[in-house]
């Protein structure tokens, strides 16, 4: 599989190897053979020249790395019971919830790359559900991953009926928390090893304004 956003990334070509600002990533250079095999299995899974900072962190234990890749192919970059564009929602309002500005940064550029608006991702960003660029089921949606991040031992059945009435299905609200709570532990992992926000969405913008 090829996502649409690590395309764009592999017109980039490569860059500068990571720097973790609080504790050391497993780079290129320093990275055991077990680990260089599974960094070539993920550049020929998703088409993308440099290895991205979240799974330089999870190769300090191979078998989460390879675990990781797994997950990513298998549920985070591809369309389940909802789509990429939703997930990719998700995961950008969760992390700017959770003050990751790196997973913000990455998934708001994907959220763009799948077809997310540009007035769509500010009210997301900035967790504003009131916008009239978030729809009335996905304000419901991300209303309720909010609540699994803040308070998810207050959840209750009339949180699912309320889904439910706004048009979600079962399978819609399970995925719906398996991602909230994924990226509770992918911010955290990142917030903790200290890295850096790409600046990918500036990119973003950057290229749009070329084209226009």
């Amino acid at each position: 599989m090829t996502a649409p956003e690590y395309e764009k990334l592999a017109e980039r070509g490569s860059s500068q190897p990571i720097a973790a600002a609080n504790l050391p990533v497993v780079n290129e250079q320093n990275a055991s053979p077990e680990v260089v095999r599974l960094y070539a299995q993920f550049r020929k899974d998703f088409g993308r020249p440099q290895v991205p900072g979240i799974l330089q962190c999870f190769a300090t234990h191979p078998p989460l790395l390879e675990h990781m890749m797994g997950l990513a192919q298998s549920m985070l970059f591809v369309d389940g019971a909802l789509d990429r564009r939703h997930k990719e929602m998700l995961s950008t309002f969760v992390s700017a919830q959770n003050q990751c500005a790196y997973c913000a940064d990455s998934h708001g550029f994907s959220f763009r790359v799948q077809g997310g608006s540009q007035e769509a991702l500010e009210a997301v960003m900035a967790c504003h559900l009131e916008s009239e660029a978030i729809t009335h089921p996905q304000r419901a949606l991300l209303d309720f991953a909010r609540r699994i991040t803040q308070n998810s031992q207050a959840i209750a059945q009339a949180d699912i009926e309320a889904l439910r009435a706004a048009g979600w299905s079962d399978l819609q609200i399970a995925e719906t928390i398996h991602v909230t709570a994924l990226f509770a532990s992918f911010n955290r992992v990142v917030n903790a090893f200290g890295l850096p926000s790409q600046d990918l969405l500036a990119i973003y913008e950057k290229e749009s304004d070329d084209h226009a």
